[in-house]
């Protein structure tokens, strides 16, 4: 985790002190079931819980590692220390996966948790926005070319229904990996009873896991990556549009300038689109973690750790990156500068251009061939294209395109209100009628 791009309640899911906290309560969960199987005694399990208001010392816990170099009996060697004689009854039956496994998946669904509100709060951002602009016209854009009208609020509805979608994904994951193993030695649950792992599963809010064999199946891991990464992807696009909207030669959408803020060391100037290129390459990251959880999958037999070092770096790192885009995504939108009239500006910058579909259309229905109304209106087009010409004067001038279309009605085929008749239509299907 880079401090520079970490918020406090995503990294605090991954410090030590939580980390250990999550340990603690999966022990005494299971001693508190242990006890009421009469596998150990009550007592035993009493003064496991009276631990819970001690300091787990993070130090001495390294300490211990570094001797025995083992995360899980260093850790049960310092509670040894702060449990007493009793400590002896803790972890019976278990193995280090059982620990290492839950805590694994209890971090990831409360890292999923924040995810999910990161994504409503920016679904809202997206929303208000959306309805801000639902008739603000502009240029559509394909290969980055003119194209033909739309409105920058169904811009904003588009990344709406893509995020509502990655909303969706993310309760997805959280439920898959919501798992809980405590099964013992290669998931036999021959010294531990099933019993066991079902009451600390239902006291971390976890589901039983089917088949553990030692550890978690981690196609469940990769799954949930794999959702990062996509919304990691939806994240990228989003702010590529943003990127390409602040061009100087475009300039339809900005990045917010704050008074104060300085764009260039050498050039006083320049206002550049810095969160979007930050969001672009945070993205990179995020996928970049989904293919080694997918590496994780096929593990030697019932178990090995080849996966274990891949996921200390990548359950921090892909979701507390997520998160930090997320929010700085949501703060891009809400302060997103826009300019109507400069999307005016560039819907006229081809002189009619955007309307040559309509144009091929009539001439159709007016009984040309379609090769011969799509040559007329090429023609035409390319006029405007290479000699700066008006296309709707071009195309009056054009006599086999006046012979099937008077002025009035090639006029009629230049109105810019045709071409977003439909807005409400699609703003009903993303956000609902009202």
């Amino acid at each position: 985790m880079i401090p520079r791009y970490s918020r406090p309640e995503m990294a605090a899911i991954w410090s030590p002190e939580s980390k250990y906290r999550i340990w603690f309560e999966i022990e005494a969960h299971a001693a508190d079931a242990m006890a009421e199987l009469g596998t150990i005694p009550k007592e035993a399990a009493a003064a496991v819980w009276r631990a819970r208001d001690l300091e787990f010392d993070i130090d001495r816990i390294d300490a211990i590692e570094r001797e025995v170099k083992h995360d899980v009996i260093a850790f049960l060697t310092h509670l040894a220390e702060l449990v007493g004689p009793e400590a002896r009854f803790v972890h019976q039956g278990m193995t280090s996966s059982d620990v290492l496994d839950t805590c694994l998946n209890v971090q990831l669904t409360r890292a999923a948790d924040i995810l999910i509100a990161d994504t409503d709060a920016l679904l809202a951002a997206l929303k208000t926005r959306a309805m801000e602009h639902r008739d603000t016209p502009c240029i559509g854009r394909s290969h980055g070319i003119h194209a033909e009208p739309t409105t920058f609020g169904l811009k904003l509805a588009q990344a709406y229904a893509e995020f509502d979608r990655a909303r969706a994904r993310l309760v997805a994951a959280r439920a898959e990996i919501a798992t809980c193993a405590i099964s013992g030695a290669v998931g036999t649950f021959a010294n531990i009873d099933p019993a066991v792992e079902e009451h600390v599963a239902a006291k971390l809010g976890l589901a039983v896991e089917p088949v553990s064999t030692q550890v978690i199946p981690r196609d469940r891991h990769a799954a949930f990556f794999a959702a990062l990464g996509v919304v990691a992807s939806s994240v990228e696009r989003l702010a590529t549009e943003i990127r390409h909207l602040q061009r100087t030669e475009v300039l339809e959408a900005e990045e917010y300038f704050s008074p104060g803020q300085k764009g260039s060391s050498a050039m006083p100037h320049k206002r550049n689109p810095i969160l979007t290129e930050n969001l672009t390459g945070l993205a990179r990251m995020v996928r970049a973690y989904a293919l080694p959880a997918m590496e994780n999958v096929a593990l030697w037999h019932e178990r090995d750790i080849s996966h274990s070092s891949v996921e200390r770096m990548i359950g921090p790192d892909a979701t507390v990156t997520l998160d930090f885009a997320l929010a700085r995504l949501t703060g891009v939108i809400e302060k997103l500068v826009i300019y109507p009239e400069r999307m005016q500006a560039n819907l006229d910058r081809t002189r009619g251009l955007v309307h040559s579909q309509r144009v091929l259309l009539a001439l159709t229905q007016a009984g040309l061939s379609r090769e011969n109304a799509y040559r007329a209106v090429q023609r035409n087009a390319m006029k405007v294209w290479e000699q700066g010409a008006d296309f709707l004067a071009e195309l009056k001038a054009d006599d086999e395109v006046a012979s099937a279309l008077d002025d009035a009605a090639l006029e009629a085929l230049f109105d810019l209100g045709y071409h977003l008749k439909r807005v409400d239509v699609i703003f009903a299907r993303v956000f609902g009628a009202g």
